[in-house]
């Protein structure tokens, strides 16, 4: 039974990769966890699209990656900060 191989991508291909902001997403996860969540999905679902040079859904998955992982890095740091006050 042969293997399935990858399709190889050219230099070209490879310079339209989409960002999918794994560290970020990560940060993301810890502090806020309700938008975290989904901008692990949409983090995957970016490295998926440039694996298949579908570049257009790549960049489109890769803009909703970055505002969750923003909005739920600065959530998550005013619920720190809220609550450092507090006390």
């Amino acid at each position: 039974m042969p293997e399935e191989q990858e399709p190889k991508q050219t230099e070209e291909e490879l310079a339209f990769y989409a960002p999918s902001y794994v560290c970020m997403t990560v940060l993301a996860v810890i502090l806020f966890p309700p938008l975290g969540l989904p901008a692990i999905f949409f983090s995957y679902k970016t490295t998926q699209a440039n694996k298949n040079s579908e570049w257009e859904e790549a960049y489109v998955n890769s803009g909703r990656t970055g505002w969750l992982d923003v909005f739920a890095i600065l959530i998550g740091l005013g619920i720190i900060y809220y609550y450092a006050l507090m006390v």
